[in-house]
Parts: C-alpha cells; structure tokens; sequence
C-alpha cells in the first residue's frame, strides 16, 4: 500500500488532520487509491470511536477527491490526443 518508508497509519490518535489532509495532495493515483481501499476496510470493519471514525471519513474524502483529480486529468489528457488525432486526419 505505502511506497517504502512511508507510514501506513491511518489513526486518528495524536494525528494533526489538517497536516495528514495537506499531504494528500502530493499522492499518486495509485497511492490514494490504495490507502482510500484501507480507509473503507477499516470503517467498515467498525469497533472504532466517534473521533477515530471522523477523522478516517475526512482522510477517505480527502483521498477520494485526489482520486477524482487524477482521473479528471486523464480523462483531459485522452480527450486531447483524440482531438489532436481528429485534427491531423482532416488535414
């Protein structure tokens, strides 16, 4: 799930929210993604506190729209090369 020498903690114990959300701007799709994936087992999974359980929703928001950024992008980029591709077919 996390690149080598990354933590995989998810907790909210002792955790800085607006820190931890700052940083998902700097993941990958797949990095999101997969710690996202994490998010859900562990909601869905139950047993936690009030806290832990909104800290861990905000974090899956946060990662679900870094998602949703990554695949905006791409879906731009392919829509641009098949525009670009329709373009050199009419000339």
């Amino acid at each position: 799930m996390a690149e080598s020498g990354e933590s995989t903690d998810t907790s909210a114990a002792g955790a800085d929210p607006s820190g931890e959300l700052a940083e998902i701007a700097d993941f990958g799709y797949e990095r999101a993604r997969d710690e996202l994936v994490e998010v859900v087992r562990l909601l869905e999974q139950g047993g936690l506190d009030l806290d832990e359980s909104l800290a861990l929703w905000e974090r899956g928001e946060a990662l679900a729209n870094r998602c949703e950024q990554h695949l905006a992008g791409a879906r731009k980029r392919v829509a641009d090369a098949l525009h670009r591709s329709d373009l050199e077919r009419q000339q």
